[in-house]
């Protein structure tokens, strides 16, 4: 009788095991919290802007500052990662990101509030590609893209999160403690995902195929962003990348930056209804977000990406351009502003395409400079948004994001099909 071998790598399992759920799990819920802190401002903007007295061009700079911070997040964490870690990196940068936006309810002013958002910027920045990296190299090749999706989930839910919170515990804490404490409460209370980092240390193990690089690694290889820098054939996939995450990113802000905003002050929601609407979309992509994975894993990342991106933009010129058309049949629009966030399931796409074009030695400084350079470069999206909608209404800004996804939705067919890549400590072997 044939002896069974043991898998050298968690990533050669028939099947995930617990170790696999328990990286999923604070890889899940980091992102999670990540994108609940970053978002979170949004859906404080009115009562802040009461308190602090500040204009919608400080609210804009406030909102972009953080995107911006991301992107040196992005690129010192990443290279810090591939040196250090992605264990240890991701209890740091969830550190970070809870201390930042802690401090934001103690701000006084405009000032203190806007170095506040770029040290949660700077957490925020460095967990995405850490959590990403971990599942991708831990995770079976067959199941990579739905398992990365299921981590991506944590984005639509944290948006949830934070639409509840603007919402409904907003206006509680203000009945309780005043207007001017009431968004400050939100901020405090939002430091306890900082316990996740015991969970971490604790429970989670770090990545083995990071691990056997490093054991092997020679003193002499290039890491980080100088490794890709010097070969053609990295820079080129970081190239391609970066442009498929800016595309992406850009359709994403110019949809979310100021579509609570445009939900209240332009179609005259209430907060509460605004805050319902928000749901609606976060619900469609939530599903988007696992389906996506699903649809990657079975047809392939670069059709999985143009349907969905398609979708994304039908939804966002129904409820833009031709609001006026639908506004009648309050079902259809909830079912376009559903449609909006469905689209946006093809962010669960960029962890498994990073993960399958870039080597070990530069997965986590690649995966998080690309994402993050591109979304640091949302720090102009509120101002353009701004500059338009003084001429074409928030609705016209907004719109814009519909061009973008399209953009994303044709960009990925210049990538390659990395379906079924394996990936191994010192190379990648396409399936």
């Amino acid at each position: 009788m044939a002896e069974t071998r043991a898998p050298r790598f968690l990533n050669e399992a028939d099947a995930p095991s617990r170790p696999h759920f328990v990286i999923l799990a604070m890889s899940w819920a980091g992102w999670l919290f990540d994108f609940y802190d970053l978002m979170l401002l949004s859906f404080l903007l009115l009562p802040i802007r009461k308190t602090l007295g500040l204009s919608d061009v400080s609210l804009s700079l406030l909102l972009g500052a953080a995107l911006a911070a991301t992107a040196a997040g992005g690129i010192l964490f990443g290279w810090v990662a591939d040196r250090f870690g992605r264990k240890r990196v991701l209890s740091w940068t969830i550190l970070i990101y809870s201390l930042g936006t802690f401090l934001c309810g103690t701000a006084q002013n405009f000032g203190a509030l806007l170095v506040f958002r770029i040290v949660t910027g700077l957490g925020v920045g460095g967990e995405w590609a850490t959590g990403q990296t971990l599942v991708g190299e831990t995770f079976p090749a067959r199941v990579r893209a739905r398992y990365a999706a299921v981590m991506q989930s944590g984005a639509p839910l944290g948006i949830a999160l934070a639409s509840l919170v603007g919402a409904f515990a907003a206006p509680a804490f203000t009945s309780a403690f005043g207007p001017d404490w009431g968004w400050r409460a939100c901020f405090f209370v939002s430091v306890l995902p900082a316990l996740l980092v015991v969970l971490i240390r604790r429970h989670m193990p770090e990545s083995d195929v990071w691990l056997a690089r490093r054991a092997g690694a020679l003193t002499s290889e290039r890491e980080g962003f100088g490794a890709i820098v010097a070969s053609r054939e990295l820079l080129k996939m970081f190239l391609l990348g970066l442009v498929l995450a800016l595309t992406g990113m850009s359709a994403y802000w110019f949809t979310y930056s100021w579509l609570p905003k445009y939900l209240y002050d332009q179609l005259g929601f209430s907060m509460a209804r605004s805050g319902i609407w928000m749901l609606a979309t976060q619900a469609g992509g939530l599903l988007g977000y696992l389906s996506f994975g699903v649809v990657a894993d079975a047809r392939g990342r670069r059709v999985a990406y143009s349907i969905y991106s398609f979708v994304w933009a039908a939804g966002l010129l129904a409820v833009t351009w031709f609001w006026s058309a639908i506004a009648s049949w309050p079902w259809l629009t909830l079912a376009f502003m559903f449609l909006v966030g469905f689209g946006t399931g093809n962010f669960s796409g960029y962890g498994p395409i990073f993960t399958e074009i870039f080597p070990t030695r530069v997965r986590n400084t690649a995966m998080g400079a690309a994402f993050n350079l591109a979304r640091g470069a949302q720090f102009f999206t509120p101002l353009a948004i701004t500059a338009v909608a003084s001429r074409h209404g928030l609705a016209g800004g907004i719109s814009l994001a519909a061009v973008f996804a399209i953009a994303t939705g044709l960009w990925v067919w210049l990538l390659p099909e990395t379906r079924g890549t394996v990936v191994r400590p010192a190379e990648l072997v396409r399936g």
